[in-house]
């Protein structure tokens, strides 16, 4: 009985010396050094002073209840030169790019906090577009928000054709709200959809039924934007 209880005694003791250490160790740690709150970097291509950067990260935001958008079509410069000679001779293409713009447009407009869309033509856009440039573009026509969006959309490889009528298609689709008087970007997403389907007596040509695959993906990713857009406008009532 007195060995037990001797034991017992030991292993307490061995608990209570382990756990004083621990939290020795702990204050140590917690009490070490000065905290750092700033970067300490000279970062001088920044264009954000560090006095700045700490008020937009310690700073609240809310939506106004009422604003203007601006709507702006990107495309990357490997994907613009991929399909320049279809951009500017298929009319198929060119209707179709038309009627993404016009989708987001016609969407915006039931947002009850949108009074009024517009669409920047290309002739503000610069070759090579910056947050600045398109800002500045934004201001001209009068918009508190601009809606940047980029569309890329390819087949899958045909490896597995051979086995399968079907033909299939993958469309990303990135976007993002810019507050013109902030610089701001309250809202962005990446949405990446696939699509599936079989020839069918529309498609007149391999390249017609590419095109129609490739456009329903693309289709999914501007539903899927539009989507997460209603439920950020909803929960900023």
């Amino acid at each position: 009985m007195k060995q037990t209880v001797l034991l017992i005694a030991i292993i307490l003791t061995f608990i209570s010396c382990n756990t004083t250490s621990h939290m020795n160790r702990y204050n140590e740690a917690e009490n070490y050094g000065t905290p750092i709150t700033q970067s300490l970097f000279d970062d001088k291509n920044s264009s954000i002073s560090e006095e700045n950067i700490q008020k937009i990260l310690d700073g609240s935001y809310k939506l106004p209840e009422k604003f203007r958008v601006a709507i702006v079509k990107l495309e990357s410069k490997q994907y613009q030169q991929r399909n320049y000679w279809r951009y500017w001779t298929n009319e198929r293409h060119m209707k179709t790019q038309q009627s993404y713009l016009e989708l987001f447009s016609e969407n915006f407009k039931r947002f009850r906090q949108v009074t009024n869309v517009s669409v920047i033509p290309d002739l503000l856009i610069s070759n090579s577009p910056t947050f600045v440039t398109i800002r500045e573009s934004a201001v001209r026509t009068q918009a508190d928000f601009v809606a940047i969006y980029s569309i890329t959309s390819e087949l899958y490889s045909k490896d597995n054709w051979f086995s399968s009528p079907d033909i299939k298609a993958f469309a990303t689709t990135e976007f993002l709200l810019l507050d013109v008087r902030t610089g701001l970007i309250p809202f962005s997403t990446i949405v990446r959809k696939d699509y599936q389907s079989k020839k069918q007596k529309e498609d007149f040509n391999d390249e017609a039924v590419n095109e129609r695959v490739k456009n329903e993906a693309v289709l999914l990713t501007i539903q899927e934007i539009i989507e997460q857009l209603t439920n950020f406008f909803e929960a900023d009532k």
